[in-house]
């Protein structure tokens, strides 16, 4: 008998929400072959950028200081499919497609109004670094060699937050602490919503 996992269904349930959401800005022309997600709506060409995922998940945060912030109803389709993307990443053995297809989802729930002010924010690697100085987490001069204290024994909260703390981020040999500690505020901010 097959065990139907109630993660799995949220995310089902948020994907088919979304696709009959009526706010989505423009499809996604992620090519099959792409190493990284494609964003329709953001730019990831001018000098700095960073990635369109990061761009949609500190961008997001920041919407908060805008006249566009997320919707509750929003936050509540959202929600499932950003812990589904931390969930997936978190592995360490998830397929980019995969990657892409929930990032096409998240990126359908916002309104163009929301993805051209976070489009006009010009997020780079400075803002994520000035968002967790102002958030307790400062950025400090992190090594990411494994076993250089990078949080062995450690819950995956506490070690998200050491890492960023420590200024290890996405490509580095000690993980993806800065850009997990956003997601996970950026979670933490959702949940807050959708209540």
């Amino acid at each position: 008998m097959k065990r139907i996992h109630i993660p799995a269904l949220f995310i089902v349930f948020a994907l088919f929400l979304a696709s009959c959401s009526g706010t989505a800005a423009a499809e996604s022309t992620v090519p099959a072959s792409s190493d990284a997600y494609i964003s329709p709506g953001l730019d990831t060409g001018y000098e700095g950028a960073l990635s369109a995922r990061l761009q949609l998940t500190l961008g997001s945060l920041y919407l908060a200081e805008t006249t566009t912030p997320i919707t509750p109803e929003q936050a509540a389709l959202m929600l499932p499919l950003w812990e589904g993307l931390r969930n997936l990443t978190s592995s360490g053995n998830s397929a980019q497609a995969e990657v892409n297809a929930i990032l096409v989802q998240i990126e359908s729930l916002f309104t163009i109004e929301q993805l051209d002010a976070i489009s006009d924010m010009q997020l780079v690697s400075a803002d994520m670094q000035a968002w967790m100085q102002a958030n307790g987490l400062p950025q400090g001069s992190g090594t990411g060699q494994p076993g250089a204290g990078q949080g062995g024994g450690l819950s995956p909260e506490a070690r998200a937050t050491k890492q960023a703390a420590e200024g290890i981020t996405a490509g580095s040999n000690g993980g993806n602490g800065a850009s997990t500690a956003i997601l996970d505020a950026l979670i933490a901010y959702l949940h807050g919503l959708a209540e």
